[in-house]
């Protein structure tokens, strides 16, 4: 199973990816090829408590100022307690080396560096040791001075110690390096704020500063609050680089603007080469694309920091599949294995890599051993996936005894959806009538049982299996059924069937149809996806390839296993073969809660597409093997576009 994330705020950026994969249990250990380098609070050696706060501003100063040092990967304090949760916290203005060890090491922290400052007199005397994080050992001692109130040049002079090409740090104002200090590790949830904007005063160019006021207003929904302060320190010139690159991306993400996330995201990582977080997000947002090369990239980015992160090694794996790099995609599988040799997620991955990649014997022969390994992982899916994964090959028996096998589990685990998995089995297996009986006989019983949400669902599926059939009467009737049994849950797709058995228009028919039923600015991505089908299912395949061109390159539809084949369909039928064919390169990944509603228009299609783009290429031993496939996956109910009768003409 592919981690795939859901879009989030670019401000819990660092957070969110700090405890994704830490706690690796390796047995083969690789040597990073970055050395990561974790920087806790400094211990205040002098005789009074005020110049505590300058615990934490040594630590924040050198941390920040070695990030995107060639070489190291610096772990921000954010990244450090952002192990709390897991390892107790403790009060954060305590002493790195008792309060943050444990969250260094969880972090995968190679270099723990810890210190201890004394104010006497005028100055500031400050001293940093480094210790390797394995052995305990000390592998380097520093030190600094500076006048008593100037902690920024101190730790300046530390920083460039350890790296002689240090950036410096975004503020050279100690009055405003402590008001941030204050707000950072303040306890009260309102004066945070007021200590911010006190910094930002101070030195209108701490970039810093202006990125944790906006995550504070972001925090307490003042999204206009959090956006006008980006916009604010946007506009100072001064501020650049990774922090820079931060606060264009926290501003897209709070616009919705998803290119604009785009290129924040790669300001980022380029400009912070070191740090996974900013590259599993660059990652992320990469593959939603279907940039896969780029993923790829950014997942070995993460590797060379943290070679045992099991979820970056999954990740890369569906990144290199997808990538047409399969040998890849196994052997980062494979490590991900080796590394978590009881995680049956392992064993379901190999299974996908190898459907995307076309090797579905082999594929089915990693679900099974998944289903073996546990058989409640995903509520069973994995099993469903093998019969799926053996169907492709032809061999619908075999596929029968898997799915068997399938159902047996979901009814002993008191699935009531049971009869419905088995139902929509039969249509996907092409005993479309036979599913489509059972189906109808499944919704009355909830209709009569009570349970109007579930009988709403299946109606809808009927609808759709209806219009498939291109029965239109029928489908309107079962969409009525739907749209009065139908709750908040089964609304929206109810909706959509319903507005699919409509009669028959043109494209912009359709289209102001879709305005009609669909008004809401919130209503925006189920009135494309609407309108989408619609037009295929009228064979208005030009303006279907547009629509759904947008939807492909929408990320929040990246995780529909169908789009890329319904895409592929509407380029084919409207003579735009070349865009077709990278499309139906690989197998769609099935869905661990079952087919959908709309797989009827994808599968077994898929291997007609296949087989019509390989005629077309004059490849014709591929293209019959293609269209013998379809048919045999087709049973006897042809569906309304004719594709049986055509690959038959063709075969």
């Amino acid at each position: 199973m592919f981690f795939r994330p859901r879009r989030f705020p670019a401000l819990s950026l660092i957070l969110i990816a700090g405890c994704c994969a830490d706690l690796s249990c390796s047995r083969q250990a690789v040597q990073p090829a970055l050395e990561s380098f974790a920087v806790l609070r400094f211990e205040n050696l002098s005789p009074g408590a005020a110049p505590d706060w300058m615990g934490r501003a040594f630590s924040e100063v050198i941390i920040s100022e070695l990030t995107g040092v060639k070489g190291i990967y610096a772990i921000s304090s954010s990244r450090l307690h952002s192990y709390d949760r897991l390892l107790g916290g403790r009060p954060i203005s305590a002493p790195g080396i008792s309060a943050e060890r444990p969250q260094a090491i969880a972090a995968g922290a190679m270099r723990v560096a810890y210190g201890q400052y004394t104010v006497h007199g005028a100055q500031l005397d400050a001293r940093l040791t480094v210790e390797d994080a394995r052995t305990g050992k000390m592998t380097r001692v520093v030190t600094a001075s500076s006048e008593a109130g100037d902690v920024i040049t101190a730790a300046s002079e530390l920083a460039r110690k350890i790296a002689p090409s240090a950036l410096p740090y975004g503020t050279r104002n100690a009055e405003a390096l402590r008001l941030y200090v204050a707000a950072i590790e303040s306890t009260d949830p309102s004066g945070g704020a007021d200590l911010l904007d006190k910094a930002v005063a101070a030195d209108p160019d701490f970039g810093q500063a202006y990125l944790a006021l906006a995550e504070w207003k972001a925090q307490h929904q003042d999204r206009a609050g959090a956006l006008a302060t980006l916009d604010q320190g946007l506009a100072r010139g001064a501020i650049s680089g990774p922090v820079r690159a931060r606060m264009e991306l926290d501003a897209a993400s709070l616009h919705g603007d998803f290119a604009g996330e785009q290129r924040a995201l790669a300001a980022l990582a380029s400009s912070n080469t070191a740090d996974p977080a900013a590259w599993r997000s660059f990652g992320q947002d990469a593959f939603n694309r279907h940039q896969y090369t780029a993923a790829m990239d950014a997942y070995r980015h993460i590797l060379q920091a943290q070679p045992d992160d099991v979820a970056a090694l999954n990740q890369l794996g569906y990144a290199a599949a997808y990538a047409g790099d399969s040998k890849s995609a196994e052997a980062a599988v494979r490590r991900y294995q080796q590394l978590r040799p009881a995680d049956v997620n392992a064993l379901d991955s190999l299974g996908d890599v190898n459907l995307i990649s076309g090797r579905t014997q082999e594929a089915a022969g990693f679900y099974v051993e998944a289903s073996k390994k546990d058989s409640q992982f995903e509520a069973g899916t994995d099993l469903y996936k093998a019969s799926v994964a053996r169907l492709m090959t032809g061999d619908i028996a075999g596929a029968d005894a898997l799915h068997r096998q399938y159902i047996d589990g979901r009814n002993a685990a008191h699935d009531p959806l049971a009869d419905f998995r088995a139902a929509q089995w039969l249509w996907l297996s092409g005993r479309r009538g036979e599913g489509y009986r059972q189906m109808e006989s499944f919704a009355q019983g909830m209709e009569t049982g009570g349970n109007k949400s579930t009988a709403s669902r299946t109606y809808s599926q009927l609808a759709v299996w209806s219009l498939a059939l291109g029965q239109r009467a029928a489908a309107a009737q079962m969409a009525d059924k739907a749209t009065q049994l139908a709750d908040s849950q089964a609304a929206p797709i109810a909706a959509v069937a319903h507005f699919l058995a409509q009669p028959p228009a043109s494209a912009s028919e359709w289209s102001a149809r879709a305005e009609r039923t669909f008004p809401e600015e919130a209503q925006a991505s189920i009135k494309n996806f609407a309108l989408a089908y619609a037009l295929l299912l009228n064979r208005e395949f030009q303006p279907a390839s547009l629509q759904l061109k947008q939807m492909y390159d929408e990320p929040s539809f990246a995780a529909d296993p169908g789009l890329p084949v319904l895409l592929a369909w509407s380029y084919v039928e409207s003579g735009q073969d070349r865009k077709a064919e990278p499309l139906l390169r690989f197998n769609p990944v099935p869905s661990s809660s079952g087919p959908g509603p709309f797989t009827c228009l994808y599968f077994p299609r898929l291997f007609y597409l296949r087989g019509l783009a390989a005629s077309r290429q004059d490849k014709q031993a591929d293209a019959r093997s293609a269209y013998q496939l379809f048919l045999k996956l087709s049973g006897s109910e042809p569906l309304m576009w004719g594709d049986e009768q055509k690959a038959r003409a063709m075969d």
